[in-house]
């Protein structure tokens, strides 16, 4: 790791950190504020998952949209501050630590967004969104030329904050067919804070390999969490009934899937992409929701395959399989489209895209027509074997050009 930034010696007045500072990681304290909101992706998969398996997803999905957008957009915010200004000192740990805890109330609440309720949730969001201002106003101090790109950070934040909190306490009297359009206004409104920022001033010194692997790192823990559910669900039943072919092929399709989405993710040259064409942060960043959010329902989609091997039953082959792959089929569309907004790559990669969505809805075409689903499973990774081979095949041959190609 390296020595910090000069504006770690002032913690009083945090700097911008620079840009191009070399051998930039993620510090301790980031990989245990990840952690936290790991806790809150395992409770929203978990209710999805529960949810399919009742057929009810279709009722189920705008909680779980919500409560992932929560998580996503408070983890989403603290990484691009700490990678512009993590000073590391005593002040800015506690207040990373007081997020923290907003995060595991959130989390505590997560399950009630699914019933309609939501003043706990709400809540932990404030909880873990407010200590961000401080940092934020603590940044102002010490960037005097960022000072107004800093404060209209702290304001919007807190402004958006409250409007959170006094929806939630109008909810009792407005009228029910408003709810979900309010709450659609205020996710606007938080999407809109740091565009506003950032286009109107000098924009915040956040370090783009830094921020490559700060993603990189939040798509390895969903996947875990994901492997880690789907493992204890197999387990289960291996220990109700004991192991058998079908359940075995199960865990290997499982695995060989966990597996493949994480390859696939990492041909992203994100690192070098940011660097090199900073003005498309937005797009990049914005559009990860759509990538964490489908790979957390592939887990929670693993689950629902387990469930369909009891012998009691739970959803049907055909639903369990589709539940796998209808979030695996968008986030493969999800890195495809990331990598072709931050580097332009070419448009002949649209026809693999397309030659692996086909690829992945084989496995419910053939669980349709009778496959056993174990089978069926194990074809969702022939599309993304497909790419994963074709890609590294041309990497191969264009050595020189260091980066991985388009997917």
């Amino acid at each position: 790791m390296t020595s910090p930034a000069p504006a770690a010696r002032h913690p009083h007045a945090p700097r911008g950190r620079d840009i191009h500072e070399a051998g930039r990681t993620a510090t301790p304290l980031e990989l245990l504020f990840d952690l936290t909101f790991v806790v809150g992706v395992a409770l929203a998969a978990a209710q999805l998952h529960h949810a399919e398996g009742a057929h009810h997803v279709l009722a189920a999905l705008p909680g779980y949209l919500l409560a992932f957008f929560a998580i996503w957009w408070a983890w989403m915010n603290y990484t691009w501050l700490s990678s512009a200004y993590d000073t590391d000192d005593a002040v800015w740990r506690v207040l990373t630590l007081m997020q923290m805890t907003g995060v595991l109330i959130f989390a505590t609440g997560v399950p009630g967004l699914f019933e309609g309720r939501t003043q706990l949730a709400v809540v932990g969001y404030a909880a873990m969104r407010l200590p961000l201002c401080v940092q934020w106003l603590r940044a102002a101090r010490g960037d005097a030329a960022r000072r107004a790109t800093c404060l209209r950070y702290a304001g919007g934040v807190a402004a958006v904050q409250a409007l959170w909190i006094a929806n939630d306490a109008a909810s009792g009297w407005l009228p029910a067919g408003l709810a979900w359009p309010a709450i659609g206004v205020l996710v606007l409104l938080e999407l809109a804070v740091p565009v506003w920022a950032e286009t109107r001033g000098p924009p915040t010194p956040w370090h783009a390999h830094h921020i490559a692997e700060r993603y990189s790192g939040f798509v390895i823990m969903i996947l875990g969490e994901s492997i880690l559910g789907a493992t204890n669900a197999v387990s289960n039943l291996v220990q109700a009934h004991g192991l058998t072919a079908e359940l075995a092929l199960v865990g290997l399709g499982g695995a060989l899937l966990a597996f493949c989405l994480w390859w696939m993710y990492f041909l992203l040259p994100s690192g070098a992409a940011l660097h090199a064409h900073r003005e498309r942060s937005f797009g990049w960043g914005y559009g990860h929701y759509i990538t964490f959010a489908a790979l957390a329902a592939v887990g929670s989609g693993l689950e629902v395959v387990a469930d369909a091997m009891k012998p009691d039953g739970g959803a049907s082959a055909l639903a369990a399989v589709g539940a796998v792959a209808v979030p695996q089929a968008i986030y493969v569309a999800s890195i495809w489209a990331l990598h072709r907004h931050a580097t332009r790559g070419p448009d002949r990669q649209l026809a693999l895209l397309a030659l692996v969505l086909a690829g992945i809805g084989l496995g419910p075409l053939a669980v349709a027509r009778g496959l056993p689903l174990p089978w069926g499973l194990l074809l969702l990774s022939l599309g993304p074997v497909v790419m994963i081979v074709a890609q590294e095949r041309r990497r191969a041959r264009q050595p020189a050009h260091g980066g991985a190609p388009g997917t």
